[in-house]
């Protein structure tokens, strides 16, 4: 089952999910590469544009609270009025036109160990440091079993003994994918656990997790997923697209 959770009030970007990269909807784009993989998708929305956009291209859409904190209460309230009762829930950000099937197929492999509760994307950073420090680029680090470690928007690892614009060379960094999958039990447990420190100090749920002691697994990615979180995002997929028509 696959869940996308898409609100309209953004801070960075207001009615991104709306936006139109390459003449359709961001979030059309994230529902038509979800049902390439799943039976089941709906968009998660308490906005009745979107939900119109969706009904306009034939998507299934669930309405729910205006009241939730994150993406993932979102996803468990829809998941419980859908009906449906699924094993996994695969959480997709409404605004990652560019998921693929391989991302998908590795979240559902992550749950194969016993341990797992919830599993996420990650992609090994290739950029400068400039481009590693923007807070909008959530870095991640990982133990030697590939479960997170920690998830900031800060630089992690810091890189004692060498310049900031040398680091991306030294040490090995990692970038979150905004893609999640959970067992359903494990959904609803954390979809009632209060905000916690941690989460409220980066704008980060997935730190509520593990401070609440939740394991999360995580799997390496190649593939280019760009989440819209600013204007200048969008003009970033639009090159992408535009590359790929062209190249």
């Amino acid at each position: 089952m696959a869940i996308i959770p898409a609100r309209y009030a953004s801070t960075r970007f207001p009615g991104k999910p709306l936006a139109l990269l390459g003449g359709k909807p961001v979030v059309q784009w994230v529902y038509e590469r979800a049902s390439q993989v799943f039976e089941y998708v709906a968009v998660a929305t308490d906005d009745e544009r979107i939900q119109n956009c969706v009904k306009g291209f034939g998507g299934r859409v669930i309405m729910t609270s205006p009241h939730h904190c994150s993406g993932t209460d979102r996803a468990c309230e829809a998941m419980l009025i859908s009906g449906y009762n699924p094993n996994i829930v695969v959480n997709i950000q409404g605004d990652e036109p560019f998921v693929d099937q391989a991302q998908l197929k590795a979240l559902a492999t992550c749950f194969e160990d016993e341990d797992t509760d919830i599993a996420t994307i990650v992609r090994p950073f290739t950029g400068s440091y400039e481009e590693l420090e923007d807070p909008n680029k959530v870095k991640v680090v990982r133990d030697d079993k590939d479960f997170a470690m920690y998830f900031s928007r800060s630089v992690i690892p810091y890189t004692r003994g060498a310049e900031p614009s040398a680091w991306p060379s030294i040490s090995a960094y990692y970038t979150h994918i905004g893609l999640y999958g959970y067992r359903a039990d494990v959904l609803k447990k954390i979809s009632k656990l209060p905000q916690s420190p941690l989460e409220k100090a980066e704008n980060l749920e997935q730190l509520r997790w593990l401070q609440a002691g939740m394991r999360i697994r995580t799997a390496v990615s190649d593939s280019v997923s760009i989440g819209i979180d600013t204007p200048a995002d969008l003009e970033e997929a639009q090159r992408i697209i535009k590359n790929n028509l062209h190249g």
